[in-house]
């Protein structure tokens, strides 16, 4: 189809929606109708067929009182009892009309209201004890069967074959439009020579939606003879409102030319349609063609309607029933989900403990839980790289607690590679503020849908109107990439879900913060406690090595080889032991006293830390690579103490290396500054990687090298007062790297 044939088709089927077929300004010519001015009952609009059916001329009729037809006493209390709110056509009776001493018939006299106008509408009478032979075997067979039945095909099937009964319509079709609008034929009733169209699909196309919207308020329609001339009325314009009379409720309302032309083209000549509304949405139709004229009477059509509503009611109670079934299951599968959830440390290690569980509740092929450290999966999901960009792209998805599509290819373009691995995804975001989701993955599901003739509309090219279908011969379309779609009850269940989650979160997060409350009171007894003890053992310790000092003097020379190895074993000890009490007293102090914040510029600061440590490198061959550094905003004087920890470290397990290396450098990124201090030295295992900052942990003997155990744990105590974070990479023999990352902050100097 070229560009041109292309737009011309969009704007044919433009213009086919805004066909105003509500307002035709005729009627179809079984009947005669009257607009009538309530408050007066004086005519205001006619059809203008009255005078092949009263042999009145329209135009004479206008403005005059309705009693100048017929005996207005016998209605008038049928027009006070018209609903308001009820705009389908009610039966005042049967009227005859007798003009200028001939007998013209009786006629059954329909009247409905709309926008306040008073729409009359007359047909041939029929016959009441043919509308009880139709109603009454209704009302005892029909309803009966249907309380029988309950499976969804059963139902079509009872209303097809009793609409059937009654109308004698040569085929009757039931169908349920999807959620794009086309209608699969469910059930079908026909007699020999007619197409058969059972388990076809019509494309949505096939009614424009304001036809659709005409449907869900006007719950039956008919058209008799779809050769028929329309007759128009007279005045064309309502003289109360200045516009065209609104039939959308008038059973003789005419119909567009293009529905006309679409009914011959499939070798029906007469229809009758009863919409099927379900919870107030337009759930399916039955549909009925002759290949031949047909009437139908009043009587007819309202048992049809009735029968309609029944069906309705029993499809919603049939629906309301597999509702509450799959909500209950689902419930059922949520709280097996959130009691393993509850019962675990985390609500990730719940969702591992059932994995059957959490595929069936969703009816998924595969799933995933998603947070900043964890990607747990289960079933058949895509790898970690395009699970990591599926959550990437749902984040930028804002303020959407659910996502859900059946084909991700068409409304996930951007990750073309995440359609090779699943078809149909949904997430539920457990956080608002971090990227933290449950997802379901469905596989595609190859479908293949049979038409009644191929879905494509075209163009008159003579008119520019659009051209109904020709052939509705059976015609077959397959559809790739699609998974199945995700129903409301399961988009539903996965909110509920969501929000239960939300609980066990908020509880745990309570309890951890009561926890941290606790451990908080706790550190700051064990603080005082360390302060305390170390203070007071700094005089003892001083005594002792003062003392055994004091004694090697005056005594040493009496003392034998032996008594003076132990006395220097006794001095070494004291001041081992008062290295270890300083160094605690500095640790318990660091949680104790307020930062105070000033600019501290790296390079000088690592500068002054060399010239401390120069007696210690004496007689070393060390290469120092200073890299240029920032100038950060910190406590200078912890800052200082926790550089000079990670310094002293690298020149202490760099003393077996005959050409020691030690590299120190920053990054800045993400808005913090990264700061490293490495080494060509003994390095460490990795997997004793986390005891390395903990209090008294030591990886290597003091035989080996000295030291307290406690360097390391004042270096992330300092970080971590400055809200940054401290870890290390190392393998034995290698070398080591230790990293600290402060974030770039800005401060007010203290007024001098």
């Amino acid at each position: 189809m070229s560009t041109t044939d292309a737009q011309d088709l969009l704007d044919a089927i433009e213009r086919c929606a805004e066909e105003p077929i509500h307002i035709p300004g005729s009627i179809q010519p079984h009947g005669f109708l009257l607009a009538v001015d309530e408050a007066q009952l004086r005519i205001q609009q006619v059809s203008e067929n009255i005078r092949q059916w009263l042999g009145l001329d329209a135009e004479a009729l206008l403005g005059q009182p309705l009693s100048a037809l017929f005996d207005t006493r016998r209605i008038e209390s049928g027009l006070a009892a018209l609903a308001e709110d009820d705009q389908n056509p009610f039966h005042l009776g049967d009227i005859s009309f007798s003009l200028d001493g001939a007998d013209a018939g009786a006629f059954a006299l329909m009247a409905h209201r709309r926008n306040d106008q008073l729409i009359l509408e007359f047909e041939r009478a029929g016959s009441t004890h043919d509308a009880y032979d139709t109603l009454y075997p209704l009302m005892r067979t029909f309803v009966t069967q249907l309380h029988e039945t309950h499976e969804l095909l059963g139902l079509c099937e009872l209303a097809v074959k009793e609409v059937k009964r009654i109308t004698g319509f040569g085929r009757v079709k039931a169908y349920q439009f999807d959620a794009e609008g086309n209608g699969t034929v469910l059930a079908e009733e026909a007699d020999p020579g007619y197409a058969r169209y059972l388990g076809l699909c019509f494309p949505a196309s096939d009614i424009p939606p304001q036809a659709r919207q005409l449907y869900q308020q006007n719950l039956i329609r008919v058209i008799q003879d779809a050769n028929y001339q329309p007759s128009p009325l007279t005045p064309a314009l309502n003289p109360a409102t200045g516009e065209p009379l609104d039939l959308s409720f008038a059973a003789l309302r005419s119909v567009s030319p293009v529905h006309l032309q679409y009914m011959r083209n499939m070798g029906t000549l007469a229809s009758m349609s009863i919409s099927i509304i379900v919870r107030g949405r337009l759930w399916g139709l039955i549909s009925c063609h002759d290949a031949e004229p047909r009437q139908v009477s009043y009587q007819t059509r309202t048992s049809c309607e009735l029968l309609g509503r029944i069906l309705a009611l029993q499809i919603e109670a049939r629906e309301v029933e597999t509702l509450s079934r799959r909500q209950l299951e689902l419930r059922q599968q949520i709280v097996r989900m959130l009691s393993a959830m509850a019962d675990h440390d985390s609500v990730v290690e719940g969702f591992r403990q059932l994995p059957d569980v959490a595929l069936a509740f969703a009816g998924a092929n595969g799933a995933a839980i998603i947070s900043a450290e964890i990607c747990e999966t289960i079933g058949e999901t895509p790898d970690h790289e395009q699970l990591m960009r599926l959550v990437q792209w749902l984040g930028q998805q804002r303020d959407q607690l659910i996502y859900h599509t059946d084909c991700v290819s068409r409304d996930i373009p951007s990750l073309p590679e995440l359609a090779e691995h699943c078809a149909g995804v949904m997430a539920i975001s457990i956080s608002r503020l971090h990227a933290h989701y449950v997802i379901w993955f469905r596989s595609e599901q190859i479908k293949i849908v049979n038409w009644a003739g191929q879905p494509e509309k075209q163009v008159d090219r003579q008119s520019g109107a659009l051209s109904p279908r020709h052939s509705f011969e059976r015609w077959q379309q397959i559809f790739s990439g699609y998974a199945l779609p995700w129903e409301p009850v399961e988009v539903e269940g996965a909110l509920e879900l969501r929000s239960a989650v939300l609980g066990i979160v908020l509880r745990k997060a309570e309890e951890l913060a009561q926890l941290a409350g606790e451990l908080r009171a706790s550190n700051k007894e064990l603080e005082s406690f360390s302060y305390s003890v170390s203070h007071d053992l700094r005089a003892p310790l001083r005594h002792i090595a003062g003392y055994t000092e004091l004694l090697s003097e005056l005594e040493g020379n009496r003392l034998s080889e032996r008594g003076a190895r132990f006395l220097d074993n006794i001095a070494d000890a004291a001041s081992f032991a008062g290295t270890l009490v300083d160094n605690l007293l500095s640790f318990s102090q660091m949680g104790r006293s307020a930062l105070r914040l000033s600019d501290v510029n790296l390079d000088a600061l690592v500068a002054s830390i060399r010239e401390e440590l120069a007696p210690d490198c004496e007689g070393r061959e060390i290469e120092w690579r200073l890299l240029p550094m920032p100038i950060i905003v910190a406590d200078a004087a912890f800052l200082h103490m926790a550089l000079r920890n990670l310094i002293d470290n690298a020149v202490k397990y760099t003393r077996n290396r005959e050409h020691a290396v030690i590299e120190i450098g920053a990054t800045q990124r993400m808005g913090e500054v990264t700061v490293y201090v490495r080494d060509n030295g003994v390095g460490f295992d990795m997997q004793y990687a986390d005891k390395l900052f903990g209090v008294f942990q030591r990886l290597h003997r003091m035989e080996e090298f000295e030291g307290t155990g406690i360097g390391l744990a004042s270096v992330r105590r300092i970080i971590e007062r400055h809200d940054g974070r401290v870890w290390a990479e190392s393998e034995p023999e290698q070398g080591a790297t230790f990293y600290f990352a402060l974030p770039k902050l800005s401060y007010t100097p203290l007024a001098s």
